[in-house]
Order: C-alpha cells, then structure tokens, then sequence
C-alpha cells in the first residue's frame, strides 16, 4: 500500500527538481536549449541504469517495443514543451492545474478507459475532486493575485 505513494513521491520529488532548475536558469534566446541540456543529462543518468540493468533480451525488447517507445517519447516531447510553456510565462505555482488535468487524462483516459484498470468510487471521489481544482485553479487565475 505504501509503494505506490512511495513511488508517486519519487516522481514528484523529480519533477519539483525538474521545475526549480527551469525557473532558476536565465531565460535562454532558443525556447528548448534548457529542455536539450536537461534531456541530455537525464540521458546520461538513463544510459548508465541501464547498462547496469543490462539482460541477455534487451535488444529484442527495443524492436519489439520500438513503437510504444516512440509515443512515449513523444509524450515526454509534449510535457517538457508544456512545462516550458506553463513555467516561463505562469510560474512553477501553476503546476497544480497541470497536476489536475494529468489525473484525468493519465488515470481515467489511459488507466481506466484504455487498459481497464479498477475504477471505484473511491477513485470516482478523487476525479470529481480534480475536476473541481480545475476549475477552481482556473477560477482562481481569472480572479488576479488579490
């Protein structure tokens, strides 16, 4: 029960990291040299665990999830163009509209609506949940800083 908010947190920590560098760095003339400098580190981490996770299949793995990669790097392509775009012109505070939209479109589009995973009314709760942040979030822009 702890692992996957131990899991979530992990995750969380590295996007707050992933978000502290992007607003404190000078903004750059080319929108993606900071995206390009912090993929390519995070390539570098990413090439030594995998080499240290090294298994015999590991080349048929890639072929034969060549495409599924694809659409997640696409995917990452997507939400490093989305942070930059939130970040440098609303600031790091607008990640909770980000984070209420991602529970939508990751847990009930992909999780639920397209691999059927177990959906109660629990997890119903935190949806509706969301979608009230959402538009309170939103609310809350239109209305200013007082």
């Amino acid at each position: 029960m702890l692992k996957p908010l131990l899991f979530a947190t992990l995750a969380a920590v590295g996007n707050a990291l992933f978000a502290y560098g992007q607003r404190g760095v000078t903004p750059p003339a080319n929108p993606f040299l900071f995206i390009f400098g912090a993929t390519a580190a995070c390539m570098i981490l990413l090439v030594g665990a995998t080499l240290y996770y090294r298994t015999a299949g590991d080349g048929t793995y890639v072929s034969e999830n060549l495409g599924m990669m694809g659409i997640s790097g696409f995917g990452f392509f997507l939400t490093f163009v989305g942070f930059f775009l939130l970040y440098t012109n609303y600031g790091a505070s607008q990640y909770a509209l980000y984070a209420a939209i991602s529970i939508l479109t990751t847990s009930l589009v992909v999780g639920v609506w397209i691999y059927r995973e177990d959906f109660n009314l629990y997890k119903a709760a935190a949806m509706v949940l969301a979608i009230a942040a959402i538009v309170l979030f939103t609310y809350g822009n239109s209305r200013g800083a007082g």
